[in-house]
């Protein structure tokens, strides 16, 4: 199996190390919050919280009563949980930010992962239209449908 290589990056402050799989221009951290998995994972994938901004995770673990027309609601606890892992490990949550907030204000809450300009731009550059009419496709939230890997947080091409 590949593995990646780490690297050093300068920082103000020294040096930290980070490793190639953690930066690579198409992986994410996977989910490994065993609530998340399971939460979130028995309706659809657990998407990485590095998908979204910290703001966008706010409202929709605010709006489970309406997600994305299902009623979601889940004890206070559970939501407490789910949203301090989302919000802590969000898009904007790192100094180094992240590709989906590319094109986002500091103030933008885009609830779909979908609506963001980084998705958009990569989706649309590189599916035909076509594809999205694929039986095995469904949704454009359907990430596995092209992205065999995504639970891992792989959605190379490749």
């Amino acid at each position: 199996m590949f593995k990646f290589p780490q690297i050093a990056i300068a920082t103000a402050t020294g040096f930290i190390v980070a490793s190639g799989s953690a930066i690579a221009d198409e992986r994410y951290n996977p989910v490994k919050d065993q609530t998340t998995l399971k939460e979130c994972g028995a309706c659809h994938m657990a998407f990485q919280p590095q998908m979204l901004p910290a703001k966008s995770w706010e409202k929709i673990m605010d709006g489970l009563s309406d997600h994305f027309g299902e009623d979601a609601s889940l004890d206070k606890e559970t939501v407490a949980h789910l949203k301090k892992y989302h919000v802590e490990n969000a898009a904007n949550s790192k100094w180094w930010g992240g590709k989906f907030m590319r094109g986002l204000s500091d103030s933008s809450a885009p609830l779909r992962i979908t609506e963001t300009p980084y998705w958009v731009r990569e989706h649309n550059e590189e599916v035909p239209k076509w594809a999205w009419n694929d039986p095995k496709v469904k949704s454009k939230a359907n990430c596995l449908a092209c992205h065999p890997r995504a639970v891992k947080g792989d959605y190379d091409d490749d």
